[in-house]
Order: C-alpha cells, then sequence, then structure tokens
C-alpha cells in the first residue's frame, strides 16, 4: 500500500479530534446535563443565575473558559446555543482548571466531570460525587450512551 493513504488517514485524525476533553466524558456530561439536547428555552435559572445550552453552561464558566479556549463567539449565549462553542468552552475551562499541577495528576474523566459541576475546586468537594457517578454510569454503557453518540454525531459540525 502507498504511502499516501496513511498520511490521509492520520489527517483525517486530527480533524476528527475533540478536544482536551475525550469525546466519551464530553458526551457523557451533556447527557447528564440535558440528555444531550439543545434546549428549548435556551437558559434556565440555576443555583441563582442562569445555565445554557447542552452543557448549561453559566456567564463565570464562560468567561473563564475564553482565557484558554479564544473568544467563544464574544458571546456566552450565542456559545451556548452552538454545539461546536459549547464544547469548546467546556474544553476551554478544563484547560484553564484540570491540569496536573492544579490536581497533582493527569486529569481524569471524574476530574473534568467534577470540575464541570462543582468550579474550579469541584475535583475535591464531596457535593461533586454524585455528579460524577451519574458521568460514570454514562461512561460504562448506561441509560442514554446510545443516543447521546448519535446526537453528538448528528450535531458537532452544527454552529
Amino acid at each position: 500500500m502507498s504511502p499516501t493513504p496513511i498520511i490521509l488517514f492520520a489527517s483525517l485524525l486530527v480533524v476528527v479530534h475533540a478536544g482536551y476533553v475525550p469525546d466519551a466524558c464530553m458526551n457523557c456530561i451533556c447527557d447528564v446535563e440535558t440528555n444531550c439536547r439543545m434546549p428549548d428555552p435556551l437558559c434556565h435559572m440555576d443555583g441563582g443565575s442562569p445555565s445554557c445550552g447542552p452543557f448549561q453552561l453559566k456567564r463565570a464558566y464562560w468567561l473563564d473558559a475564553r482565557l484558554k479556549g479564544g473568544d467563544l463567539m464574544n458571546d456566552w449565549q450565542k456559545c451556548a446555543a452552538s454545539w461546536t462553542c459549547s464544547r469548546q468552552c467546556v474544553d476551554g475551562y478544563m484547560e484553564r482548571y484540570a491540569v496536573r499541577s492544579r490536581l497533582g495528576h493527569n486529569p481524569t474523566c471524574e476530574d473534568f466531570s467534577r470540575i464541570h459541576n462543582g468550579g474550579p475546586n469541584g475535583f475535591k468537594m464531596a457535593a461533586t460525587l454524585a455528579y460524577w457517578e451519574r458521568v460514570k454510569k454514562c461512561l460504562v454503557g448506561g441509560p442514554g450512551l446510545y443516543q447521546v453518540q448519535q446526537h453528538v454525531k448528528n450535531h458537532t459540525t452544527l454552529g
């Protein structure tokens, strides 16, 4: 076989890679938050402030994520309404907070999940353990996993 198909295949792998948070973990966080559906209405009140989009992003989360994730559409709610930008936002937030220097180890899906749920120090808060258990159930093939995979597959090229 000539090297050209191998080079083409390798370049396709780079395009498919989702980002800092592994796809399975990202998909399960989305599943736990909204069954990985775009909410209608986009935002709802949660803990005294609005949470928006499939990952239930708060404005403060989006602002923090911009420090690592770029401009993120320069608008928190527009970003939350975009599948692509929402995922980039979660990646940016995790690139800032789910790092070896803060955690003392390489980040795991448990760290990503608990930080997403509890903020920068969520990885060490007992209050985020139940959230992690829900994400872990999804990771091992619990209810909704197939739905998440199909939904993300159908919507990762949008927005």
